[in-house]
């Protein structure tokens, strides 16, 4: 089954809750979170006070993905806010293998992601222990950016080391996705859509998520 996990970083935040619920309502899979410290990303988004507030609206999977530095000095922290899934960049962990071991040890589920220029031969001693390989098809830390085409032939090469040491894996996608494009991106073997603009573009958010099932 493919996943659809909208981007409340497009949502209004003016009207978080609302659409928090409607999300549920809507059939949303799980909710993606972007963190970002204005040091990894050009940009500053949520923090874990605002994670720990909406979490009681709701029972969907926060799946928070962490676009800031030294993360794993904030894995508890988001823990303790209502994360069910900690996605941490490949650049900005110096000792990854030990902060994927760090999070799953508080019994949640963990991720690595790559920016869009980053190998996947990085994460080849790393696959067969992750839950989630987050591949970023634009450069993170705004939405509403065009998808990277060659980031398609990542996903290919993740599901491909996937086939090998680890079938179950969520290999999720996100930026630049639409229902234009959903079919293309599932087809390279993604099978965790992130979608941001596309399902906030209007006050629509059923219709849109329906949009992108029919996509696929």
């Amino acid at each position: 089954m493919i996943k659809i996990a909208p981007s409340i970083l497009s949502a209004d935040f003016s009207r978080l809750g609302e659409h928090i619920k409607q999300l549920e309502a809507c059939g949303a899979d799980m909710i993606h979170i972007d963190v970002m410290d204005g040091m990894f990303v050009p940009n500053i988004s949520f923090g874990i006070p605002i994670i720990k507030s909406i979490r009681k609206l709701t029972k969907l999977t926060f799946d928070v993905h962490l676009m800031i530095e030294e993360p794993s000095r904030y894995v508890e922290d988001f823990v303790g806010a209502g994360a069910d899934i900690i996605t941490v960049h490949y650049e900005t962990d110096r000792h990854i293998d030990r902060t994927i071991n760090y999070i799953k040890s508080f019994g949640i589920k963990a991720g690595v992601a790559l920016n869009p220029a980053t190998s996947v031969d990085s994460i080849k001693y790393l696959i067969s222990n992750l839950d989630m390989v987050l591949i970023m098809s634009v450069n993170p830390g705004f939405g509403g950016q065009k998808y990277i085409d060659y980031c398609s032939d990542k996903i290919s090469e993740v599901r491909a080391l996937a086939d090998i040491h680890n079938k179950d894996i969520m290999i999720q996608v996100d930026g630049g996705i639409d229902e234009t494009n959903i079919r293309s991106v599932v087809n390279s073997g993604a099978n965790v859509i992130v979608a941001g603009s596309a399902v906030f573009k209007n006050d629509e958010i059923d219709k849109n998520i329906k949009a992108l099932r029919a996509g696929i």
